[in-house]
């Protein structure tokens, strides 16, 4: 009992140790939708359910998802991806937003954001639409543009870190957002980042990145080592082929069970001569059909011999290929995962390691893989062992797979799993300045690192939140000190502040990405720097951080100067004029004038 409670602490101490770290996602961002409806009766037209909607879910998928775990785990994540200008890449945007998630996505109109759309019934998926399609290729200007967004935010990375060399995350699903441009430029710019873990549905098209990890599934692993291995040769044994089919499908099977189809012949029976497949899969059973000859498997690109199916899962012979899988794809690690039933992991030592999951409803299991990759990739990052990664990997997969919908693995959920206490300090969000000093004490004592900004905030707009959600992701906790009504009078003039102080900093306290709000009388937070000596001190502006004015305080106090750039959003002067005009000139001509351009400027958070 006491060995098991000694190797929980271990692993969060692993957890514990990959706060912070900086991590680039780049490739196929998607929008997840869940339309939630119930059916009490078919309809009049066809034997078909009428479905009455009762409820939509709207969440982050493909790479998006995989960067809203990192983020929700602990590190830093930042996304890089081709984002179209549509309600789907609206709705992308809000998802990264709310979860933390630094979004550098690069926008491409005429190009629309990749949709998965499921309908359910009685918790059943019904049907899944999807929109998006490898054929949306990126044109050489949104190629350029996305190649700019990877350089600019790996620096943006590494200057947050310190100098830290950032992780990259290579999400490739076919979609079109990394196309021989960008995968050659991740090639050759491979030595700016310390680890690299890539997730694609095709292997061979990454030759040359060298990385750290790679997390096939079982099918996408089958795939490569058909196209290393060439045609199917005669069997001589109990020996498993495989053979590339012409075409991948690129959104295809991403399990398969090896074996005999039900009603299926044996290879070597001469007496039998049927063209077509032996045996459809049957409904429960984990098998697939095999073609008349015993060899090919039907629509999978994997050809075995029946001779070794009986008997043979997708564990051994994963196992059996590990050290074939990292020789094609240069990696230090392959982690093959295996749907709900877990995983084999091997490294450069030459041993397995088996993982094991509990099956769920396939409904449950949407974006797990996303979960193992960012745990795996942020345990590697923090210099973890491969079997103390492979354990948390698997245990964040797993405890995500509770309900209906695309997984997120949060760090309080992963650290509770290991009977680890979380979050032990609690204080009101809204605090005077006499107090801040003994709260910030003893956050200190308890290892956590203080994040420190400062604005008027007076009509708060979702470039704020946006701001704050940004900069709340730089450290364990944001105070936010928000100007007097005074001091925001001597500032911006004698009309402002619009919202008295109390509002502002209710509002404020409000945000889930702030923990405490204080206010301060001075035009300048110097004295609240003073007192609270911020690790980082975050300002909004497209400067750099030598520019700002407090920047000497801080770092004499040994704190970090962060700024982070414009978000695009109305900024607050234009939404108070916009209500003014609207209030000075009601007539229906209003409606028809030019917009303001102020509108869609790129603001700051004061």
């Amino acid at each position: 009992m006491a060995g098991a409670a000694a190797e929980q602490r271990r692993l969060a101490t692993v957890v514990e140790s990959w706060l912070e770290r900086p991590v680039l996602i780049v490739g196929d961002a998607m929008l997840d939708e869940w339309r939630f409806a119930d059916s009490d009766r078919l309809c009049r037209e066809a034997p078909a359910p009428v479905l009455t909607l009762r409820r939509r879910i709207s969440a982050a998928g493909g790479a998006a998802n995989t960067a809203v775990n990192v983020a929700a785990l602990g590190g830093r994540a930042v996304l890089v991806a081709p984002v179209g200008a549509d309600v789907a890449g609206d709705e992308l945007h809000d998802c990264l937003d709310r979860a933390g998630v630094w979004d550098r996505t690069v926008n491409q109109p005429g190009r629309p954001t990749p949709v998965k759309r499921r309908m359910l019934a009685g918790n059943q998926i019904l049907l899944r639409e999807d929109s998006g399609d490898p054929d949306d290729a990126l044109d050489p200007e949104g190629v350029t543009r996305l190649l700019t967004a990877l350089s600019c935010a790996t620096e943006e990375l590494r200057a947050a870190a310190g100098g830290e060399a950032p992780t990259l995350v290579v999400c490739d699903y076919g979609l079109g957002a990394l196309p021989a441009p960008v995968r050659a430029w991740l090639v050759e710019q491979r030595e700016r980042y310390a680890t690299v873990a890539l997730d694609a549905h095709d292997l061979a098209d990454w030759r040359g990145l060298a990385p750290t990890v790679v997390t096939p599934s079982f099918a996408e692993a089958t795939r490569l080592l058909a196209r290393a291995g060439g045609p199917t040769r005669p069997t001589a044994g109990n020996e498993l082929h495989l053979e590339h089919p012409h075409g991948d499908p690129a959104d295809g099977p991403s399990e398969l069970t090896v074996g005999a189809a039900p009603g299926g012949v044996r290879a070597d029976d001469a007496t039998v001569d049927r063209p077509g497949p032996v045996g459809e899969p049957v409904p429960g059973e984990d098998r697939v059909a095999l073609t008349g000859d015993g060899l090919s498997v039907t629509g999978t690109g994997v050809t075995v011999n029946t001779r070794a199916g009986e008997g043979v899962d997708r564990a051994v012979l994963a196992e059996s290929r590990l050290a074939e899988l990292r020789a094609h794809t240069g990696a230090d690690v392959v982690a093959v995962t295996l749907d709900t039933e877990g995983a084999v992991v091997g490294g450069a030592d030459g041993e397995p390691r088996r993982s094991h999951s509990t099956p769920v409803p396939a409904s449950h299991a949407v974006g797990a893989g996303d979960a193992y990759l960012a745990a795996m990739t942020l345990a590697l990052a923090a210099d973890a062992p491969l079997p103390t990664a492979a354990q948390l990997a698997q245990l964040a997969a797993t405890i995500t797979v509770s309900d209906t919908g695309t997984c997120v693995c949060r760090r309080e959920d992963l650290l509770t799993a290991l009977d680890q206490p979380t979050e032990t300090i609690t204080h009101p969000a809204l605090v005077g300045g006499d107090e801040l000093d003994a709260i910030v004490a003893e956050y200190r004592e308890a290892g956590r690192s203080v994040v420190f900004t400062n604005g008027c905030f007076d009509v708060l707009h979702r470039g704020h939140v946006r701001y704050l959600e940004q900069a709340r992701a730089l450290g364990d906790l944001l105070i936010v000190a928000v100007n007097s009504d005074g001091s925001v009078r001597r500032l911006k003039g004698p009309d402002r502040p619009v919202n008295p102080v109390e509002d502002r900093g209710a509002l404020l306290a409000a945000l889930a990405c702030v923990d405490h709000v204080v206010v301060f009388e001075e035009d300048s937070p110097a004295a609240l720097i003073e007192a609270v000596r911020p690790d980082i001190y975050v300002k909004g502006g497209d400067y750099p951080p030598e520019l700002v004015p407090e920047a000497p305080l801080v770092r004499r106090l040994g704190g970090q100067v962060h700024t982070l750039g414009y978000v695009p959003d109305r900024s607050t002067s234009a939404i108070i004029e916009r209500i003014r005009s609207h209030s000075q000139d009601p007539s229906p001509a209003t409606n028809e004038r030019e917009p303001d351009p102020s509108l869609s400027s790129r603001t700051r958070a004061s």
